[in-house]
């Protein structure tokens, strides 16, 4: 086998290529989840704060 066929076999293989797109699928949603986590974070965090306040304020009633 030469030089050129083996070059031309090796342009022609496209055994990898569906691993290449899973990476860069992978990646994206990776990074849509931190933009995600990114923009609801501090939302959340006031809701946590807020619930913690009505929590601890709450009174139990022992009577009827």
């Amino acid at each position: 086998m030469t030089l050129n066929a083996m070059i031309k076999n090796f342009a022609a293989d496209e055994s990898g290529a569906v691993t290449v797109d899973w990476v860069v699928l992978t990646a994206a949603i990776v990074g849509l989840g931190i933009a995600v986590m990114a923009s609801v974070s501090d939302g959340l965090e006031k809701l946590s704060g807020d619930i913690e306040t009505q929590l601890t304020t709450q009174g139990v009633t022992t009577t009827f």
